[in-house]
């Protein structure tokens, strides 16, 4: 199953979450089938590409809570 993700990134104390499309039993950090966004919530920065976000939800990928919340 695919699903729509955050996958951490940055400093101790200071994440930085990348939105990322990949295999469920993939590893948080793994390597991703396509990388649509970015959120920085330090500086409350958020930028996705929702046509793509749209492509992949019409393939069948799952977009986990967090990221729900983030693209409505």
């Amino acid at each position: 199953m695919v699903k729509i993700r955050l996958a951490r990134g940055g400093k101790k104390g200071k994440p930085f979450y990348r939105i990322v499309v990949a295999e469920k039993t993939t590893k948080r950090s793994g390597k991703p089938l396509e990388i649509l966004g970015f959120w920085d919530p330090a500086n409350d920065t958020l930028k996705i590409d929702k046509n793509r976000v749209k492509f992949w939800v019409g393939k069948g990928a799952q977009p986990t809570k967090a990221v729900s919340d983030l693209i409505t």
